[in-house]
């Protein structure tokens, strides 16, 4: 396999990962189906323990997902777009601080913008409380699950 293709999966998987972030995109379809169309070129064992792993890990998420209490985004005063580029930077903490660099980033991001809404640390973080809330566990727990399957497909890349 050549670098366009890994480039051209990296981007899919990419997609999928900014995909979780927007309603109505398949995000985890997405990365799986990078993962898949990598695992189906190499034929390799290594390449079809990430496929079966990624398949384990986000049929995992969809039951989780299913269990979660669905919460509204409307309920906050966080907008789509807002939503979208906290997680940006949660893909970005990822990769800063593995695995715990995500939660924290998309956190962070939330608090700065209301702090800046809003002005006051007090309110800025009832505000990000009440985001999170909305937002819910679901988004942060599709986000987690693609973000593991990216990592174990870029370490299986780089290191096998």
């Amino acid at each position: 396999m050549g670098t366009p293709q890994l480039c051209l999966i990296g981007v899919v998987m990419l997609l999928g990962l900014l995909g979780v972030l927007v309603p109505g995109v398949p995000g985890s379809l997405l990365c799986w189906g990078a993962v898949l169309w990598w695992a189906t070129n190499l034929h390799t064992p290594l390449t079809w323990g990430v496929l079966a792993a990624a398949t384990g890990l986000l049929a995992l998420n969809q039951v989780v997902q299913w269990l979660l209490p669905a919460r509204r985004i409307r309920d906050s005063e966080l907008t789509w777009r807002n939503v979208f580029a906290a997680g940006s930077t949660a893909i970005a903490g990822f990769f800063v601080l593995p695995v715990i660099g995500a939660p924290i980033g998309f956190v962070a991001y939330i608090y700065a913008v209301e702090r800046v809404r809003l002005g006051s640390h007090g309110g800025a973080w009832t505000a990000t409380r009440t985001a999170m809330r909305a937002i819910g566990r679901s988004v942060l727990a599709e986000l987690f699950a693609c973000l593991l399957v990216a990592g174990a497909w870029l370490g299986a890349v780089v290191f096998g």
